[in-house]
């Protein structure tokens, strides 16, 4: 028997060491490395006719193109998200905070396959059969064709994947599911990538869909070795605040198709419905008339989508004025205030700002600094600006407006909600015609769009 060996590892990237270290030397973080014992060597039976496979290296001339072959589900939000539906033998990586509903939306994609005669495996490592039969009970998922297992053994998991022969795999959760030729606890850095590793072997050998639920950190990440993400062919976060009942299925990483789309859902007590209109969604409590508000163009993906944006202003008695944003990156609201400050003359530095995205959803493109320099500067004058305008535009340090892609997808979706203007860069008018029925103002500088707006 081999003789085990205490080492060291890095919870955020992986990285082993034979001693203990304050600062990782891989990624640089702080005490997250953690002591586990040395891997023994694996034992030949344990899925060995899974893992084993004869092909042979082929010239790449020889072999055949085309598009990968989906499965769609009744899902359309989850469609969208994935590129169009479940790529067979793909290994998908969901994550989100405890009791947000990944659970729910895994269950529901299984009865959606299953109700196509596919045959779907969920192994749950949290809950029992019973409590998942409770679930699908409550979400009217139920049908022969979806078999569920209690179980955390890999050994276990392997008999039952040889006996079922699924085509869609769901392992609720991955830090449960422990392989018993590995000595360390379920959960610990070796078991989670071990675990993983199996799986998608697996999933590319059998060609089975297979999906893992991973636990995430108190920063929001998915917990366990940053490798995780980059052995999987997606990653998906499902995001919501839990006094709302609107969630967010964003990919961080799709190898099937574009990172940058959503799906939003809204949790009923008959589990997930798709919000077909979210930006009649973000918009249904929006105040009419009130300094601070205004409304962006994003887009999410292929979708554009209009989301309020609402900014407060305040005199501080304080020497270092406060500076909160919520859905907007915090820096970028700085760079807009500075450019408050410096190109239009706005004595800022005395006041406290605050700018958040109204609905939950976050926006990370550039295109909405237009819109949160306006917002900022109607709550400093306390003048509202038109209730049916729409801001879209970068701005950049010298406090001009720069081109942002997709304009006319933007336009067409203000002009769909009822909207009657669009300020916007006038650059980005190239390559199309405006349509008829909205007013399109075009500005070159922020100075421009103040006028525009308050004009």
């Amino acid at each position: 028997m081999a003789k085990l060996k205490i080492k060291f590892a890095c919870t955020e990237c992986g990285t082993e060491t034979p001693k203990w270290l304050g600062k990782c030397p891989g990624c640089g973080s702080w005490n997250t490395m953690v002591e586990e014992k040395e891997t023994v060597v694996k034992t030949q039976g344990m899925g060995s006719s899974i893992i084993q496979t004869k092909e042979k290296p082929r010239p790449i001339i020889h072999i055949e193109s085309g598009e990968e072959q989906r499965i769609e589900t009744t899902l359309k939000e989850l469609n969208r998200v994935l590129g169009g539906g479940v790529v067979p033998g793909s290994l998908i990586l969901v994550g989100g905070d405890p009791g947000i509903g990944k659970s729910t939306l895994l269950l529901q994609t299984s009865h959606a396959l299953a109700s196509k005669k596919l045959t779907v495996l969920y192994i749950s490592g949290e809950e029992s059969v019973r409590q998942t039969r409770l679930r699908a009970d409550r979400l009217g998922a139920l049908t022969d064709k979806l078999y569920v297992l209690c179980e955390t053994n890999m050994e276990q998991i392997n008999d039952a994947i040889e006996s079922v022969q699924p085509d869609f795999l769901v392992i609720d959760s991955i830090q449960t599911v422990y392989d018993p030729g590995v000595q360390s606890a379920p959960g610990s850095v070796s078991q989670v990538r071990e675990c993983t590793a199996h799986f998608m072997r697996v999933a590319k050998i059998k060609g089975i869909a297979t999906v893992l639920v991973g636990h995430v950190t108190k920063e929001g990440a998915i917990a366990g070795p940053r490798m995780l993400e980059h052995m999987v062919d997606c990653v998906l976060y499902f995001e919501g605040e839990r006094h709302h009942s609107y969630r967010l299925l964003r990919a961080v990483k799709n190898r099937f198709g574009s990172t940058n789309e959503i799906g939003i859902f809204e949790m009923g007590e008959e589990g997930l419905r798709e919000v077909s209109n979210p930006s009649e969604l973000f918009l249904s409590e929006r105040p009419l008339g009130v300094s601070g508000s205004t409304v962006v163009a994003s887009m999410e993906g292929t979708r554009p989508v209009l989301v309020e944006l609402q900014a407060l202003v305040t005199t501080t008695n304080f020497p270092s004025p406060r500076r909160m944003s919520t859905g907007i990156d915090h820096n970028r609201m700085a760079l807009i205030i500075a450019v408050l400050e410096k190109r239009m003359g706005m004595f800022l530095q005395t006041q406290d700002a605050y700018l958040n995205v109204a609905g939950g959803i976050r926006l990370d493109e550039p295109a909405v600094d237009l819109a949160a320099a306006v917002s900022i500067a109607s709550s400093f004058r306390d003048a509202p600006t038109r209730p049916f305008d729409v801001f879209f535009g970068e701005i950049g340090l010298t406090g001009e407006v720069r081109a942002v892609s997709r304009a006319e997808q933007r336009v067409k979706e203000a002009q769909k909600l009822g909207f009657k203007r669009v300020i916007m860069p006038s650059k980005s008018l190239k390559g199309w015609t405006p349509p008829s029925g909205i007013d399109i103002i075009s500005v070159e500088t922020v100075a421009e769009a103040l006028t525009a707006a308050f004009g």
